[in-house]
């Protein structure tokens, strides 16, 4: 049997699988990569397969934690547990969404209630107060909501630019863009793509809305702000069910479009906090997989303050962070693995090899 060490987070999402294995000093030991693995989409064989493949890149563990795209509710926990007590047999699993692992990597301040706001490929909020209670606000995916991700900004930019294309009798210039985008040639040949485009593929779009919108174009501009009222409605939705109206809550900007747009984010901020007055924002400076890791560790705690970036973005969304005279809160809100004593987030002075491996089948 290999020897027990270290601490295993990890972050099985809609786009890829990425685990982490960390010592107690918080150190970077080992990571592995792979595709998506959504819980929804995989039977209990394919689960264990999945854990399977995993298990074989790293030495057995201390502890656990695994956070995953699709799990809901506690009967979803439990099936990844049995899945993960047959991969890892005697270690400790802390079982949850992929939302509270990408929270628990966000910097800590001394807020009463935290909240996640996410837009990616979809969307969602979810906040966790420091007595243990959490809310999730959105996430019914892109045909039941999704509202203010990459997704609904692609699709409401095809329609948009169709209405005022019917409406005037002109093709605008975001109109120009999508079809430049698609590899089309004029607008009836939209029918078609669209019925065979991916999720994917239509929140690709929202590169080019994104685009037009610095462009000042009009149409652009309509909908990137609806966009950002959106997020800020359900943030501040998520926190009125979590918060007293004079607790400080922190909003953690997380997901390719806020990540990769500093405007929007910092639009969404400005809104956020006109919405809730007494509110920290600062963005999701680490990949969700850490979080995993400091689940695994039965804390929450995090080396790194929140004016201390660690990945390469924008100065101006850096910005965005809590003032470095923030303090943290130290208390646990949710129980974990009882062997494991929580440990700081990793510098990455020194990486590992990565192994990429195709995880799902």
């Amino acid at each position: 049997m290999k020897q027990q060490r270290g601490f295993l987070g990890i972050e099985c999402g809609g786009t890829r699988t990425e685990a982490i294995l960390a010592d107690a000093n918080g150190r970077l030991l080992h990571r592995a990569r792979g595709g998506p693995a959504n819980l929804k989409l995989m039977n209990d064989a394919e689960l264990g397969r999945h854990f399977n493949r995993i298990a074989k890149n790293f030495e057995k563990p201390t502890a656990i934690a695994i956070g995953m795209a699709g799990a809901r509710t506690e009967k979803d926990w439990a099936r990844i547990r049995r899945a993960a007590g047959r991969a890892w047999v005697g270690v400790p699993c802390y079982a949850t969404n992929d939302l509270e692992t990408a929270l628990a990597a966000a910097p800590k301040t001394n807020a009463a209630v935290r909240i996640l706001v996410l837009s990616g490929t979809g969307s969602c909020c979810f906040g966790v107060s420091t007595s243990g209670k959490k809310v999730k606000v959105g996430g019914w995916g892109h045909i039941l909501g999704d509202k203010g991700s990459g997704y609904e900004i692609g699709l409401r930019g095809l329609k948009a630019v169709l209405y005022y294309y019917d409406r005037d009798g002109k093709w605008s210039r975001l109109g120009q863009r999508l079809l430049r985008k698609v590899a089309l040639n004029e607008p009836n040949e939209l029918i078609e793509w669209v019925l065979k485009a991916s999720k994917g593929d239509i929140a690709a779009l929202a590169i080019e809305a994104f685009a037009a919108w610095h462009d000042k174009e009009k149409i652009a501009a309509d909908i990137i702000e609806a966009a950002a009222h959106s997020l800020a409605r359900d943030g501040a939705a998520c926190a009125s069910q979590l918060a007293k109206k004079n607790d400080r809550v922190q909003f953690v900007l997380a997901g390719s479009v806020l990540l990769n747009q500093p405007k929007f984010a910092k639009r969404v901020a400005a809104l956020l906090r006109q919405a809730w007055r007494r509110s920290i924002v600062t963005p999701l400076e680490r990949e969700s997989a850490w979080g995993a890791v400091v689940l695994a560790t039965g804390g929450q705690t995090s080396a790194r303050s929140a004016s201390e970036p660690s990945l390469d973005m924008p100065e101006d969304l850096r910005q965005l962070t809590a003032s470095p005279t923030e303090t943290r809160n130290p208390r646990s809100t949710r129980s974990r693995p009882s062997e494991a004593a929580a440990i700081p987030l990793p510098s990455d002075e020194t990486t590992p090899p990565v192994t990429k491996m195709n995880f799902v089948g």
